[in-house]
This record gives C-alpha cells, structure tokens and sequence, in this order.
C-alpha cells in the first residue's frame, strides 16, 4: 500500500493519528478502545499502516511477566520514522528551503537559523495551549504531550534540574534536517523555545540542545537538552 493511499483513508487517518498521538507503543485493542470499532477492524487498519510504512512493529510482554505460563507477547505499533515529507502533489519545499539556506549570508547565519526555530517553537506552543510548570518532569511531559496533540511521536525519557532527554522516531524538522544538516540550528531553536514555554524559570538562550540520529535513515532521534546553570 502506498502512503497515499493510506492518508486518503479516514479510518486509517484516524488509526495514524491515535498512533503518533500515544505515548508509547499500542496494540490492536488499544485501538479499538480508543477508536470505538471492533479488535478486528482496527489490526486490519493497523496491518494497512505497516504495509504503507507509517507504522514499525515489534512483540512483546505487556503484562511484565516472564516464562512459561506469560502468555504471548503482543504486536505492538509505533510510528515509524518519517524518511521523506509527504507531498501531494510534490512541491519540493525541502528544495526551496535548502536554497534560501544557501543564499543567507555567512555572517550571523547560525542566529538567524536559530531565530526562526524558536520562532516556530513559540507557534507550537501556541497552537498546542501549552502552559509552563516550576516541575521540570510536568513541564517536559507537557512540551511532549502538547506534540503529540499535534501528530509528533515524542517521549520523555529522562528530566531532572539539569536538563532531559526525549527520543522520538519522527523529530517535527527530521525530513529538513536530514537533506540541509545546517537546518540543526533551527531545530536546536524550536528544541529551547519549546524548553522555555514548558518549564518555568527556562530561558532559550540558556538552554544548550543537541540531537543525535536525526541524520540516519530510520531509527529514533534522541533530543539532550541542558540548562543553563542559572536555574
């Protein structure tokens, strides 16, 4: 099944959109449940979506328990890294970005980069609602809650007062920076802005971002943020 062909489906649009919305990995019954339709129909839509490749799988135990008597493992779902934008019809706007990069002037370029990430961070944040917490966890849970409200797989998986960790397969710029590697600065702005407007006390200009596998081909991207040591 093409992509397409998946996207032009309601049912299997809504099936995408609970997916990249979850918190981690769900199984058919998970679907069903959240979707209201039967265990059947929703592994079916499920199927379709690993076929079109929006979708990775993997088993496992989800009851935690181990030998004989454990059950099977089930099939869980994840989003599945976002190797190319998807364009109907092709526009090529990675193209037209990548030249503009191209024509920005060496001098300054890294800050004006940086200034339309946290530009585009503080549009994020303001179409997700997202209000900032003193809680550093709460906060960050919140920035990636309010991601995923807008189709972003995005996980928490460290925080503390020093900074946090989020893994990701499909990173909101992943397609930008994968084709134009310079484009990390503007990921690396949307990263503070969104550090800022989701924990309280956080200054962008304090928070130091880098990512790691944003370049491979599939796989998850991991999001190191650290902050300034004025908080």
């Amino acid at each position: 099944m093409e992509q397409f062909d998946a996207v032009g489906d309601a049912g299997l649009r809504e099936a995408l959109r609970f997916v990249r919305g979850a918190s981690g990995p769900v199984t058919a019954d998970d679907a069903a449940t959240a979707l209201g339709i039967h265990r059947t129909v929703a592994r079916r839509r499920l199927e379709r979506l690993l076929q079109a490749g929006l979708v990775d799988t993997r088993f496992a135990r989800i009851n935690g328990r181990k030998g004989p008597g454990a059950g099977r493992p089930a099939k869980l779902y994840a989003p599945a890294p976002e190797r190319r934008a998807l364009e109907f019809p092709p526009r090529r706007l990675s193209s037209i970005v990548g030249r503009l990069l191209e024509e920005l002037p060496a001098r300054d370029k890294l800050e004006a980069l940086r200034r339309v990430g946290s530009g585009y961070g503080h549009e994020v944040a303001d179409t997700a609602g997202l209000r900032a917490s003193a809680d550093p966890q709460r906060g960050l849970e919140a920035v990636c809650t309010a991601l995923r409200a807008l189709g972003f797989p995005v996980t928490l998986a460290r925080a503390d007062e020093d900074g946090a960790a989020i893994t990701t397969p499909d990173c909101p710029l992943r397609p930008l920076v994968r084709d134009h590697p310079e484009a990390a600065e503007i990921d690396r702005g949307m990263w503070a802005t969104l550090v800022q407007r989701g924990v309280r006390g956080i200054v962008a200009d304090d928070v130091r971002c880098c990512a790691e596998g944003c370049h491979g081909a599939g796989g998850p991207c991991t999001v190191t943020v650290a902050f300034g040591a004025g908080r």
